[in-house]
């Protein structure tokens, strides 16, 4: 592979899927620039009406987009199924979002005129994709900014060019040219020279920490583009006292290893109190043993697939003999099948005799257990992270929820509920090294566009009636 390709394999079986020439940024950016005047300038039902053709466009394209989401990340095909539901959805939720988020207002006073408040979108926009969700995530950025009136550049990981480009074809498709809404292949350097290039008014971004946090140090002296960042998590499940114990393993298995873990959202810590500990662990490994990990299309389908490639899955096994040889215990063993493909196992290791437990986010299917005495010290380890992504409680009572409702450092807290699966329809982000506090989904309208306030008469009508000589 030379410098100025992008070659994609499917983790499955390690062959090649896609192969395509990196994007010319500056010819990109510059197209962009000129192809924004004419689209802002179309009226917002114009806009919306090419948003619901392009969900036309990819309710045609369904099949194959589930097939080729499935080959390049992996994921089951009914998982890639359900990411491509997400994909058509999101243009009806995002023009409610639109409506609801960014309407216009009018104050009448008949003596000061009229107040008014409209939003002006911010004009190129980039958007930059990760592989676990190649779709449905990115798309969720890109149908809120062209319905504010913005064009869009979408870089997609470079693990997963093929999904991006058959997404922008979609929206090309529809009659959104492909000057408003390109598709820029790249990688990690392309996405670096997207976000410093003066001609881009917006980064929306889905990723790690460390690349969000170079995006953010990249632009602290550019209070001008706006800069949304969603940014994974060390997300916590808290469990305390209940009857329910088999619903609350599955609760805890659908939350750590939907995706084969590869999701912001999935819980990474599972906290429990000593009361329930034995039951709950003994619950939670006797599912986990039972879990079918396999080939996208296998029959019976997989509960989850590989991760995305071989150094994904070098790194997982490694953090798992690191947390096993400095103080952890393993209940369930990470093994991988076949050194030459990522498939691997889910784990589960108790980590409460750990001194240093490693705050980072462990992107796979790893769960760390740890044991609290009580609900106070089970909410203390849950905030013990730099993360503030999502959190779940299972268990309690509703004055339970609410103290821990009101403690839990996080965007998104749930009560027996997974931590993944978030609504389309609220906001979704998080706080610390989870995000910049520019929730997407619901609030994605928010950062598409900017409020503008206005005073307004027909006439100019003014007097001065104090401080002037006679």
């Amino acid at each position: 592979m030379s410098q100025d390709e992008i070659v994609s394999y499917e983790p499955a079986t390690g062959k090649e899927l896609w192969r395509g020439k990196v994007g010319d940024v500056d010819a990109t950016v510059d197209r962009a620039r000129r192809a924004w005047p004419a689209w802002a300038a179309q009226p917002l039902a114009t806009r919306i009406e090419l948003c619901r053709r392009f969900a036309n466009e990819v309710r045609k394209e369904s099949d194959k987009l589930a097939e080729l989401i499935s080959r390049e990340t992996g994921k089951p095909l009914w998982e890639s199924r359900t990411e491509v539901e997400s994909v058509i959805a999101k243009v009806d939720i995002s023009v409610s979002a639109y409506a609801d988020r960014t309407g216009q207002k009018k104050l009448d006073s008949a003596l000061q005129g009229t107040a008014a408040v409209r939003h002006k979108p911010h004009g190129v926009m980039v958007v930059l994709g990760p592989y676990n969700f190649p779709a449905h995530l990115p798309n969720g950025h890109i149908v809120p900014a062209l319905i504010a009136g913005n064009v869009v550049i979408f870089k997609p990981s470079e693990k997963t060019p093929a999904v991006g480009e058959l997404l922008m074809k979609c929206f090309n498709k529809a009659g959104i040219s492909a000057a408003v809404a390109q598709f820029m292949p790249g990688g990690p350097e392309e996405g670096k020279a997207l976000v410093a290039h003066p001609g881009i008014d917006g980064v929306l971004f889905t990723g790690s920490a460390q690349a969000g946090i170079a995006i953010n140090k990249r632009l602290a002296t550019n209070p001008g583009k706006i800069v949304a960042l969603e940014m994974g998590g060390n997300n916590p499940i808290v469990v305390i006292d209940t009857p329910k114990v088999s619903d609350a393993a599955v609760l805890i298995i659908q939350s750590a290893f939907t995706s084969a873990g590869q999701r912001c959202t999935a819980g990474r810590r599972l906290i429990v109190v000593d009361s329930m500990y034995d039951a709950v662990i003994a619950e939670v490994k006797t599912l986990a043993d039972r879990l079918i990990y396999g080939e996208p299309f296998a029959e019976p389908a997989p509960f989850m697939g590989p991760v995305i490639d071989n150094g994904a899955a070098d790194q997982l096994t490694e953090s798992f003999l690191y947390l096993l040889s400095n103080g952890g215990k393993a209940i369930k063993h990470m093994t991988r099948p076949d050194d030459n493909l990522p498939f691997i196992s889910p784990a589960i290791i108790d980590t409460t005799a750990m001194k240093d437990r490693p705050d980072v986010e462990l992107f796979g299917p790893l769960l760390q257990v740890i044991r609290a005495k009580d609900f106070d010290e089970a909410i203390a380890e849950a905030n013990n992270t730099r993360f503030g992504l999502s959190a779940s409680l299972i268990g309690g009572s509703p004055q339970d929820y609410n103290r821990f409702w009101a403690n839990i450092r996080a965007g998104i807290i749930n009560w027996n509920r997974p931590t993944n699966g978030a609504s389309s329809k609220a906001p979704f982000g998080g706080l610390g090294l989870s995000g910049n506090h520019r929730p997407a989904a619901f609030y994605a309208a928010d950062y598409c566009a900017y409020p503008v306030a206005s005073t307004e008469m027909d006439q100019p009508r003014a007097s001065i009636g104090v401080g002037l000589r006679g």
